[in-house]
């Protein structure tokens, strides 16, 4: 299973990249749109987990771009605000498949990242 992690705040995803590696999934960890981008033209991931606000670049034209160049690949929101929190994110990323808080537990994310992998 290959997840991209795009989330600005690297000790979050840092941690999130740890426990998934831990269950035996291949994870890449980037910082900003470019570098989402980037690795999106070149790997084919399952799940993308994606930080809503990012500091370097736009969330939604990465989820675009993913949606173009890999339609099965799915998205879990990530967030710390309440931005979308009533669920119109689902109106706006064809590709999201959940939406929960950046204080998630990794445990959780972990095995939502596989439970929607597995689904495709």
């Amino acid at each position: 299973m290959n997840i991209l992690i795009v989330e600005d705040q690297q000790k979050l995803g840092a941690m999130w990249k740890l426990h998934m590696e831990r269950q035996g999934m291949a994870v890449t960890l980037v910082q900003d749109q470019d570098a989402a981008i980037d690795h999106l033209t070149e790997h084919a991931p399952d799940i993308i987990i994606l930080d809503l606000i990012l500091e370097g670049g736009d969330a939604l034209s990465v989820s675009d771009f993913a949606s173009y160049r890999h339609p099965s690949a799915r998205v879990i929101f990530v967030t710390n605000t309440t931005f979308f929190s009533d669920g119109s994110i689902f109106a706006h990323a064809q590709n999201a498949c959940a939406f929960v808080q950046s204080q998630t537990p990794p445990e959780d994310l972990t095995a939502m990242a596989q439970h929607y992998a597995m689904a495709q």
